[in-house]
């Protein structure tokens, strides 16, 4: 029996909106194709920022198959990947603001990889791990001068909070070498993300193939572990289906023999981090909706999801405009599809093709796997965070929701 047999309307009567489904089935398709897509032996590290949902996590470490690494950056994250199973050795501690504390509780739980954004950083965590008494290996995340493809959000190329430029390390190489509690693994390059299309995705990943070896020159060393990122495509709140890349395995091979002609041999190991590609189309949002009216001639469609919901990341242009998809099929009209909140920016589809709704019908957003609750704007106005279910071979697995609450630190007179 399939997951796809529980109908997300089902579920909604039952739970109530707005809801989120995730399928890890679904999850584990991708896992599944993303593998098969990447050359033998690459490792995968899940971007915990997609999804941090512990059901939908854990379905990517357990069952048959290779099984993909974590990649976080923070502390909340750590907290959830050692809840799906998770080992220190699993981990790779990724951001650009890491503070003494967070590196001090991850070296503590036994992580053993972090990415680098700095020399400065680099000295954070080493630190880190000198207060720990052990040495953790550490990935120089390279924001390289140069790109090959185009991209709605581009990582590189320019003066930026994330990594070293690549035009420095030769000169630094001395001082990246010798931090103490730190030993250089390798690198760690993230120049774009939701690639347009196969072509664009390979020319940027053998562009990153072609600057790591550059970067390998500079520092003198020879690498043990490249990240060389992503940029893996799904729809995001549009129908649709995940990209697939046949081509991609061969050309990177390609790549590999030409600039790390030992990687075969596993020098150095190779990885790519995902987290849309591997969580994006697990996820149904399903809204209802509240009212309708007409201004000045203009429909308003208004349900009970917002961007407080599912829109925190609207202002990188990945939202506009959702499709929605309802059991009726019909005729369809322009509209606004817009939330409950109280802000003219609550809209997640301004004059969109809608079909003909009307108060307690119930839509569904496709593809809302990833950059849902925890990208959102959940505590702004107060109102309660959506269910999530997740819900394999056709059972329900979990259902929960986020809870915010305040906590109050007694003080006592005189403390500071």
């Amino acid at each position: 029996m399939s997951s796809q047999s529980i109908e997300p309307a089902e579920l909604a009567r039952q739970y109530g909106t707005p809801l989120y489904v995730y399928d890890v089935d679904r999850v584990r398709a991708a896992r599944r194709d993303l593998f098969g897509a990447l050359p033998e032996g690459f490792e995968v590290f899940y971007a915990f920022k997609a999804n941090p949902h512990v059901d939908l996590v854990r379905a990517l470490r357990d069952g048959e198959g290779p099984a993909c690494k974590a990649e976080i950056s923070s502390t909340g994250e750590l907290a959830a990947a050692l809840e799906a199973g998770y080992v220190g050795s699993d981990i790779l501690y990724t951001g650009p603001g890491k503070t003494q504390e967070e590196l001090r509780e991850a070296v503590g739980t036994g992580v053993r990889t972090f990415s680098a954004e700095s020399l400065s950083d680099l000295r954070h965590i080493g630190e880190a791990a000198v207060a720990h008494g052990t040495v953790v290996d550490c990935l120089l995340r390279i924001n390289s001068a140069t790109a090959s493809a185009s991209t709605s959000i581009r990582m590189t190329g320019a003066p930026t909070q994330f990594g070293i430029d690549s035009e420095t390390v030769a000169d630094t190489a001395a001082e990246l070498l010798e931090v103490p509690g730190t030993s250089v693994a390798g690198l760690h390059l993230f120049s774009q993300s939701n690639a347009r299309d196969e072509e664009a995705l390979i020319g940027e990943l053998t562009h990153t193939i072609e600057v790591a070896a550059a970067i390998q020159e500079d520092l003198g060393v020879p690498l043990r572990l490249l990240d060389i990122g992503g940029g893996f495509s799904v729809p995001y709140a549009q129908h649709g289906e995940r990209a697939q890349y046949p081509k991609l395995r061969s050309e990177l091979e390609a790549s590999l023999d030409l600039h790390f002609p030992q990687w075969r041999e596993g020098t150095p190991r190779l990885a790519v981090e995902s987290g849309r590609y591997l969580a994006g189309d697990s996820g149904t949002l399903v809204a209802q909706v509240s009212n309708v009216k007409i201004s000045r001639g203009k429909k308003f469609v208004i349900i009970d999801a917002g961007i407080n919901t599912f829109g925190g990341m609207s202002g990188l242009g990945r939202l506009l405009p959702v499709s929605v998809h309802v059991d009726a099929e019909g005729e369809t009209e322009k509209a606004s599809l817009v939330g409950p909140l109280c802000t003219p920016g609550d809209v997640l589809g301004r004059q969109i093709d809608l079909p003909v709704l009307a108060p307690g019908d119930l839509v569904r957003i496709p593809n809302a796997g990833a950059y849902g609750p925890t990208s959102s704007l959940l505590m702004f106005l107060g109102r309660p965070a959506p269910v999530e279910i997740a819900v394999g071979n056709g059972e329900v697995v979990s259902v929960s929701r986020i809870e915010h609450v305040r906590t109050y630190r007694h003080q006592e007179p005189g403390d500071e």
